[in-house]
C-alpha cells in the first residue's frame, strides 16, 4: 500500500492513561517510519485531568480537536479523586458526551486467546484454546442514555433509571454485526432480555428483521444470563455477539477473562459517515498502579492495531506490532498481571522496549533478506 497521512488525537485521561497512550503512540510512531506513513499526534486533556485544569472532562477545544482528526486513542479516565462529585460531571460523563458529539454507536471488542497465554486463562486449555470472537455492542442509547434519577425526602431516598432504546438505534447496529458476522464464520448470536424487558422485546424484534437481509448468517437468541453462562462453559461457540449497552459493558468485562487479563482487550467505538472513530483499551485508570511503571501497555497497544486495520485499512502493518508481541510473549516476557510461574517479568517501559526491539529486529531481517513483514 502507498504511504497515508493520518491525524490521531490522543487522550491519554487519568491513572495509568498516560503510560499506556504513551507506550501505543511509540509503537505506531514505529509503524509510521518502517512503512512510510505519517502519523501526526496531537494530545488533549480529557478526562479527570481535564476537571482539574478546566472545570471540565471535555474541554471545547478537545472536542474540536477529535472532530478534525482521523482517529482518537484514548487511555483512561476516572478515579476517586472525582467520585465525590455530581454524576454530571465526573470524568466518565466526559466519555459519554464525547461519544454523543461525535455520534458513535457502536462499539467493538475482539476477544481472542493468544496462543502464548493460554496458561493465565481461568478456563482449561481444551475449553479455551482458539477463543476468537467479536462483542458488538450499541453504545448510543439504553440505560447510559435514559432518564436518571435520585430523590431523597425526609431520610427517605428513591433512584431510577430509565433505559430508553428506538427502533432506529437497534437497526443501525444490528446490521453492523450482520455484515461483521457474515465477513467471518456467519454466525450472530443476539443477546437480550425480551422475557423481561420491553427494550429487550423491540431488540429481537428488530434483530429477527434485520437478519431476514442475511440469509447466510445463522442467527441465534440468548437471554443475557444465559449468554453470561455460554461464554464461561463455551466460548468457542461464539462468532458474533450482538448486544444493548448495559449488556455489552458487562459481558465484554466477563469475556476478558477468558483472555486472561481485562488489560489485553480493546475495543473501537464507532458512528457512521466519515468521522472519527475512538480506540482504547477497556480497563480502567487503575490510580494505584499510576506511576509505577507496573502497567501493561498491551491493551492500548492491540487498540492501536485496531485503529490500524479499521480506520486505516494497514492490516499488514497491524499484523507487523502483532506477531512482534507474540514473539515477546513467547520468549517469556510478561508485565505483572500476566505474569505465570517462570515469566521473565518486566516493567511495563521494559515490555514496551521489548515489543519494540522485535519490530527493529524484524526490519533489520525484511531489509537485509527480503523477507515479508
Amino acid at each position: 500500500m502507498s504511504s497515508i497521512r493520518k491525524t490521531i488525537a490522543v487522550l491519554p485521561g487519568d491513572g495509568i492513561g498516560p503510560e499506556v497512550t504513551r507506550a501505543a503512540v511509540h509503537l505506531l510512531q514505529d509503524c509510521a517510519a518502517a512503512h512510510g506513513h505519517i502519523f501526526e499526534f496531537r494530545e488533549l486533556p480529557f478526562g479527570g485531568s481535564a476537571i482539574d485544569a478546566f472545570g471540565t472532562p471535555l474541554p471545547p477545544s478537545t472536542l474540536a480537536e477529535c472532530r478534525k482528526a482521523d482517529a482518537i486513542l484514548l487511555g483512561a479516565i476516572g478515579g476517586p479523586k472525582w467520585d465525590a462529585l455530581p454524576l454530571a460531571n465526573r470524568p466518565e460523563s466526559g466519555l459519554l458526551a464525547l461519544r454523543k458529539e461525535l455520534g458513535l454507536y457502536i462499539n467493538l471488542r475482539p476477544i481472542r486467546l493468544r496462543h502464548a497465554l493460554q496458561g493465565i486463562s481461568p478456563l482449561r486449555p481444551e475449553r479455551v484454546a482458539g477463543c476468537d470472537f467479536e462483542i458488538v455492542r450499541e453504545l448510543a442509547g439504553d440505560i447510559y442514555f435514559g432518564t436518571h434519577e435520585l430523590h431523597r425526602d425526609n431520610g427517605r431516598s428513591r433512584a431510577r433509571d430509565v433505559a430508553d432504546n428506538s427502533s432506529g438505534e437497534i437497526e443501525r447496529v444490528a446490521r453492523y454485526a450482520f455484515e461483521r458476522a457474515a465477513a467471518r464464520q456467519g454466525r450472530l448470536a443476539s443477546v437480550d432480555k425480551a422475557n423481561v424487558l420491553a427494550t429487550s422485546a423491540l431488540w429481537r424484534e428488530i434483530v429477527t428483521a434485520v437478519a431476514r437481509e442475511y440469509p447466510r448468517v445463522t442467527l441465534e437468541h440468548l437471554y443475557v444470563d444465559n449468554a453470561a453462562m455460554q461464554i464461561v462453559l463455551r466460548p468457542k461457540q461464539f462468532d458474533v455477539i450482538l448486544t444493548s449497552n448495559l449488556f455489552g459493558d458487562i459481558l465484554s468485562d466477563e469475556a476478558a477473562a477468558l483472555a486472561g487479563s481485562i488489560g489485553l482487550i480493546p475495543s473501537m467505538s464507532r458512528g457512521s459517515g466519515n468521522g472519527p472513530a475512538l480506540y482504547e483499551p477497556i480497563h480502567g485508570s487503575a490510580p494505584t498502579l499510576a506511576g509505577k511503571d507496573v502497567a501493561s501497555p498491551l491493551g492500548a497497544i492491540y487498540s492501536a492495531t485496531l485503529m490500524l486495520r479499521e480506520s486505516f485499512g494497514l492490516n499488514v502493518e497491524a499484523q507487523w506490532i502483532e506477531s512482534a508481541i507474540d514473539r515477546v510473549l513467547d520468549h517469556g516476557y510478561r508485565t505483572m498481571d500476566i505474569a505465570e510461574p517462570g515469566s521473565r517479568i518486566l516493567r511495563g517501559s521494559e515490555f514496551e522496549d521489548q515489543i519494540r526491539g522485535e519490530i527493529h529486529d524484524a526490519l533489520v531481517h525484511t531489509e537485509r533478506y527480503g523477507w515479508g513483514v
